[in-house]
């Protein structure tokens, strides 16, 4: 393979990485906040252990997507110089914003979490929670700011082969950042419900920590299904979006080749003849029906474009498809284990719980998948009608090279894998502090919530 692809498959590996921990720790940041929020207002010991568990289980994700995050940097500079000085002047800002306002801000108060229970007041530190969060979400904000604009780009000028920047807030709030912004925080959020509600069905099937875990269930559950079912109109917010200003990567979603109305939505199938044809279930004017309204809204096809500017239809068509489905299937585990709960059958419904405690990777599958189905539907330009990717690339940058950091990369990401794994693994085998929960009064952990004990 030449320098160009490898490098492409070295930045899809770093990011695609990188980016279980994201979400997985801005998930975690929300059940901080409320769990915090009961100690806060009842001072109950068992409350606060709660509050500590979930600080200890974020606190391990959050290092570990900070480490993940700086082989990226060194992409940029290694792999990717020529894409650097491109959007250099652009992506200055944001990044610059998201290192004095997000970061500091997160990683300032996370150390009151850490350090500053017996130093601080009470409100003081719930306050903080409220900090590391905020800083969790602007950190997102201004990263997604600078993605964004490489999908819909504004606010600039091109100089002697380099964007420049003109107008900030342009550049800042192009079309694309407002839904591609909430798109991703709600799958964050769910990926984080899905893993609070693993991690208490697995105490539910080993009948442990009962009292800490029937409040953690009752959340998370309300909450993933909350923003599960608010996931699909957010979605199409993003669709209405993509079809007006990346018609071909829209048309690569769908696989719609030649422009026209009645153009189907697919639910299922396999492209052929490079998205002239595909034999799958769909139905028919439903994409026209969803985008405009109407079954003779004319929808952009591939063949609007060159074939040299025109993405890989197969692999956008499926990523794009499997995150869907994903989205559905979450509304479904959601509200069927919310049902159970409130009928107050879910403890003794093992299958149920099984069902929470493995499909915790699944949010995390979904966003690699929409992750994978905008990046590579934006291809050939790794900046929308402005520079390709392989005008991208470093041209003094070996294949051999590549290959070298790719395979250290490698070696580095599994060994810190496997060392959050235990750490994690090993948060959640011990649990809440049994010394602070003990003192609660017994009665909390035997008075049944959404199950009966046996």
């Amino acid at each position: 393979m030449d320098a160009l692809t490898l490098s492409r498959i070295q930045f899809a590996f770093t990011v695609g990485f990188h980016f279980i921990f994201v979400p997985l720790s801005i998930g975690l940041a929300l059940m901080v906040v409320l769990a915090e929020r009961r100690y806060y207002k009842s001072g109950i010991p068992a409350h606060r252990a709660a509050s500590d568990f979930w600080i200890k289980l974020f606190t391990t994700t959050f290092a570990v997507g900070v480490a993940t995050g700086i082989t990226m940097e060194f992409a940029f500079g290694a792999n990717w110089a020529e894409y650097s000085r491109f959007v250099g002047n652009i992506f200055g800002a944001p990044l610059a914003a998201e290192g004095l306002f997000a970061f500091f801000l997160e990683s300032t108060f996370l150390g009151i979490l850490l350090f500053g229970r017996k130093r601080v007041s009470r409100g003081f530190y719930y306050a903080s929670c409220w900090l590391v969060m905020a800083g969790a979400w602007l950190s997102a904000l201004w990263i997604l700011i600078a993605n964004s604009w490489q999908q819909t780009p504004r606010g600039y000028k091109v100089e002697d082969g380099k964007a420049v920047l003109t107008d900030f807030w342009a550049a800042a709030f192009n079309p694309s950042t407002a839904p591609r912004y909430a798109h991703t925080m709600a799958g964050a959020l769910i990926a984080g419900c899905f893993v609070v509600a693993s991690i208490a069905a697995w105490y539910l099937l080993k009948r442990r920590h009962l009292h800490f875990t029937r409040q953690a269930m009752k959340s998370t559950l309300i909450a993933g299904l909350v923003v599960s079912a608010a996931m699909p109109f957010i979605g199409h917010w993003h669709a209405l979006e993509v079809a007006e200003e990346q018609p071909v990567k829209m048309a690569a979603f769908e696989s719609v080749y030649e422009t026209g109305p009645n153009a189907t939505l697919w639910l299922a199938g396999w492209v052929r003849d490079g998205g002239k044809s595909v034999t799958g279930v769909g139905i028919p004017s439903g994409l026209s029906l969803m985008l405009g309204l109407d079954p003779d809204h004319v929808v952009t096809g591939l063949a609007s474009v060159p074939a040299t500017d025109r993405p890989p239809v197969q692999l956008t068509f499926q990523s794009y498809h499997i995150m869907i489905a994903l989205s559905f299937l979450f509304i479904a585990i959601m509200l069927v284990a919310l049902v159970l709960l409130l009928l107050k059958r879910l403890e003794n419904a093992r299958w149920m719980l099984w069902v929470l405690v493995v499909s915790f990777p699944l949010p995390l599958l979904a966003m690699n998948m929409g992750w994978m189905a905008a990046e590579v539907g934006r291809q050939p330009w790794v900046v929308q009608g402005l520079l390709r990717t392989e005008d991208g690339v470093s041209p003094v940058v070996s294949a051999g090279e590549v290959w070298t950091t790719l395979v250290l990369f490698a070696a580095v990401y599994a060994v810190l894998f496997v060392a959050w794994l235990r750490v994690f693994l090993g948060i959640i085998r011990k649990g809440p502090d049994e010394l602070t929960a003990a003192s609660e009064p017994a009665a909390a952990e035997t008075a049944p919530v959404g199950g009966t004990e046996r």
